[in-house]
């Protein structure tokens, strides 16, 4: 294993880094503090790390003092939490005038793949002249467990897929500053790119059969991998089913019961808490995300059924079986992905006379913000039921503001006690702060 790591160290050492489209991330390394970045697999995060070490090697940092590994690469899986300290004896061996003498910056990719990583890093980090930069497809990468074991040497970010702004980043499109009226009309129609094919760098451009294959690949890989092998599922088939039913339901009601009695339809003797389990599962690998309802008490939040949404709208559109999705339920998948890139926390919100909000989020030192998702207020039945909720959880909370997010619809809407902005969706998104306010 000793000379393999170092076979891997001196090959990246000549291997031309691919930088792809520089993300809107701003991760930022802290002396004594891992900087960890995870999310959902092929979001971009390798890619991201080979941007941060552009970004050093233009500072001045040689090439030798970056070591990076892929934790996914097969050469590495027969390490384990008790070898890992091969990989500093190996760089050390090639280096040895750098211990203790220069900082390396140590970029280990996936490291969630060996389990009881966090002490070797730790110690790492307390040990050696070292800088550590992690990705991982975990959020367990971000619970208090890791931060307990590795004492608060980390501080982690979160990478999704391109968002729109990003998207347009890849397009060579400016979306900053004042839009003329070409600039206005190339961001439109890049939307509709954007709304086929999504955010995952690797479909961007693709044409339309590789993108759904690329998509379905995503999806297997998801599945197998980062939820049926690493919780070493001992109901496969069962985990594929749920999955394969949430991404047909996206953005709709669900409840541990309803979900319980349609696996035992199919067959599966799944107990409700091992049901409850694979939706923590869902949401540790970054692909489905469950959304409660707003409420004061947490055990009503937690009885009440709650809402799905995929990682990303057109992979649902790609993996579904198209028989239950519309593009309304795309649509609100696309708002809820954009919300989520930067409130951690999003609820709906359901009124006391029963009407439906679709998002209510709470940014840190500001006012609560209430939006909907609808693709169009063309018909006026739509409009109306769309409006009233809106109007009504603004003064059961006492707000002054609603959004109402639609495909093109522009305008500002006076109701009592205040007003609803109705507003294309590509302004909604080119309008969003990039982190959490």
């Amino acid at each position: 294993m000793l000379e393999t790591l170092r076979t891997m160290i001196l090959d990246f050492q000549e291997v031309p880094m691919n930088t792809g489209v520089p993300r809107r991330l701003r991760l930022k390394a802290i002396p004594g503090k891992a900087a960890v970045c995870i999310g959902v697999r092929r979001s971009g995060k390798s890619t991201y790390l080979f941007q941060v070490m552009e970004r050093l090697l233009a500072a001045g940092v040689p090439r030798e003092n970056i070591l990076y590994l892929n934790f996914f690469d097969d050469r590495l899986h027969n390490l384990q939490k008790e070898t890992l300290g091969l990989i500093t004896e190996a760089y050390y061996s090639l280096y040895p005038e750098k211990k203790n003498a220069e900082t390396v910056h140590c970029f280990f990719d996936e490291i969630q793949a060996v389990p009881g990583w966090e002490p070797f890093v730790d110690r790492l980090m307390r040990t050696e002249k070292c800088q550590v930069y992690l990705t991982g497809s975990s959020a367990q990468m971000l619970s208090r467990e890791i931060s307990t074991q590795m004492r608060g040497r980390a501080l982690s970010w979160e990478m999704f897929p391109f968002s729109f702004r990003e998207f347009l980043d890849s397009k060579g499109i400016e979306s900053a500053g004042p839009l003329s009226t070409k600039k206005r009309l190339l961001i439109r129609k890049a939307f509709e790119e954007y709304w086929e094919t999504g955010g995952f760098p690797e479909v961007v451009g693709l044409d339309r059969n590789l993108r759904i294959k690329t998509h379905q690949e995503y999806f297997q890989a998801i599945l197998f991998r980062d939820l049926v092998e690493r919780h070493d599922a001992s109901h496969p088939k069962a985990v594929a089913d749920l999955a394969h039913w949430l991404v047909d339901n996206t953005a709709s009601l669900y409840s541990i019961n309803k979900l319980a009695g349609y696996l035992k339809s199919l067959g599966h003797k799944v107990p409700k808490s091992t049901v409850s389990d694979y939706l923590d599962w869902f949401e540790d690998a970054y692909f489905l995300f469950s959304v409660r309802i707003f409420d004061a008490s947490l055990a009503r939040s937690h009885a009440n059924p709650k809402k799905i949404y995929c990682i990303d709208h057109a992979l649902v559109a790609s993996a579904s079986s198209g028989v239950l999705v519309n593009s309304g339920h795309l649509f609100e998948n696309l708002v809820f992905t954009a919300l989520r890139r930067i409130h951690p926390k999003i609820h709906y919100y359901r009124t006391k006379s029963g009407r439906e909000v679709d998002f209510i989020v709470s940014a840190r030192n500001r006012p609560r913000k209430l939006l909907q998702a609808c693709e169009s207020l063309a018909d006026p039945q739509t409009r109306k039921r769309e409006i009233a909720a809106l109007a009504e959880a603004m003064a059961e909370l006492k707000l002054k503001t609603g959004t109402l997010v639609t495909r093109n619809d522009d305008e500002r809407i006076t109701v009592d006690g205040g007003s609803i902005a109705a507003i294309p969706v590509w302004h909604f998104l080119l309008g969003l702060p990039e982190l959490e306010e």
